[in-house]
């Protein structure tokens, strides 16, 4: 059975190195590798498939194997190979492919020519990365701050955080940023109208501000105005905007500081969508709140909920991925599963039609990360 770990969401950054690939036991006559999936809107070409189509199934992206990490932004990918190099595409409108340029790009384009990328995050037209040595960078739009260099000046190139050497994850959404430090101490910077930097405030940082003084922080998910984070002792926290119940405390309320979501201890993943939420606990359940106009909590309905709840019976699931108004999830047996919102085809299911409980997505079953955001998907596959 595929082992689960925490991991940042939303602004999307899965890290392979750090999951056990259980998958699909035995030998291989020839051992699979990562290859790289899109579906669904193609409009700025965050495909990658050297076009502008729309595809309501998943396409392999070029030739290129061995992806170990991938941010989808609002309509571009950022994505990191097992080499350490880094590669983009898509929309480019602020600089957020890295490039140097404002250009769009259909095809995957390396950034640079280092060697040394390990993860990435993107917000809505930014990005974020760390290297090997434990540094932080950023690029793209920075309207908010949200690239953490102490201005509100875009830039299309990377650009170093900082000075620190100890960053080990990232998250970003919108106009928001987050990083949790190899002492667990957590961090936030950019656009705080909602409270959602966990600061106790409503200003907007350029600089990453630490957020309380806890080192015990394991994971952290930037949602679009709220956030999700994961201690190492299984209690999962959250703040921000609740207007639909997203916190997840049981009603609506804005928080501009952490709140714990009921008093257990089990919870093993987090994942802040839209206005929507999800997490999984250590028996391998799913659970979602929030908002739910178009089935994306995947409960078969299209009612609100301000409190977790079960989504059906199965303790199957080992990663869930939560977009705008569609949903990516994968269970223990590598099978891939996708619900919500699907007028471009982002669900894969080879339709547009939208579904409010979980349908699967093809047969392969070595899905290994997915990540959704608008009307576009990405998954890895090991095939």
């Amino acid at each position: 059975m595929a082992t689960s770990y925490p991991y940042t969401q939303y602004g999307g950054v899965w890290n392979l190195t750090s999951q056990s690939q259980a998958q699909g036991a035995g030998t291989w006559a020839t051992p699979p590798v990562p290859h790289l999936y899109g579906w669904g809107g193609n409009g700025q070409g965050q495909l990658g498939q050297g076009n502008r189509t729309n595809y309501s199934s998943p396409k392999q992206v070029g030739s290129l194997t061995t992806w170990s990490s991938i941010g989808l932004g609002g309509p571009f990918v950022l994505a990191s190979k097992s080499d350490g190099t880094l590669w983009t595409w898509g929309d480019n409108t602020y600089g957020e492919l890295g490039l140097g340029n404002t250009t769009y790009y259909s095809s995957p384009k390396q950034v640079g020519a280092l060697t040394n990328w390990s993860i990435v995050a993107t917000g809505l037209y930014h990005s974020l990365a760390i290297k090997t040595d434990g540094t932080l960078w950023a690029w793209g739009y920075n309207l908010s701050g949200q690239l953490g260099i102490g201005s509100i000046t875009n830039y299309s190139s990377p650009k170093q955080v900082g000075a620190l050497t100890s960053w080990t994850k990232i998250s970003a959404c919108t106009q928001t940023s987050f990083g949790i430090q190899s002492n667990g101490t957590l961090w936030g910077w950019g656009r705080n109208n909602y409270g959602q930097l966990g600061l106790n405030n409503r200003t907007n940082y350029s600089s990453p501000k630490q957020i309380g003084s806890l080192t015990s922080w394991l994971a952290v998910s930037a949602g679009y105005y709220h956030t999700m984070a994961l201690k190492n002792d299984g209690t999962f926290w959250v703040w921000g905007s609740n207007a639909f119940g997203q916190l997840g405390l049981g009603a609506v309320g804005s928080y501009s500081s952490p709140k714990q979501v009921g008093s257990l201890t089990s919870w093993l993943n987090i994942a802040a969508g839209y206005y929507s939420s999800f997490a999984l606990q250590n028996n391998n359940t799913l659970w979602s709140w929030g908002r739910n106009q178009y089935g994306q909590l995947g409960q078969g309905n299209i009612n609100t909920y301000s409190s977790p709840t079960q989504v059906g019976l199965l303790s199957t699931w080992s990663y869930v991925y939560g977009g705008n108004y569609s949903t990516v999830a994968i269970k223990t047996d590598g099978t891939l599963w996708s619900w919500g919102w699907n007028p471009v085809g982002e669900l894969g299911i080879g339709n547009i039609t939208s579904y409010s409980s979980p349908k699967q997505v093809g047969s392969l079953t070595t899905w290994t990360t997915a990540l959704t955001r608008i009307t576009s998907t990405i998954g890895i596959a090991k095939t």
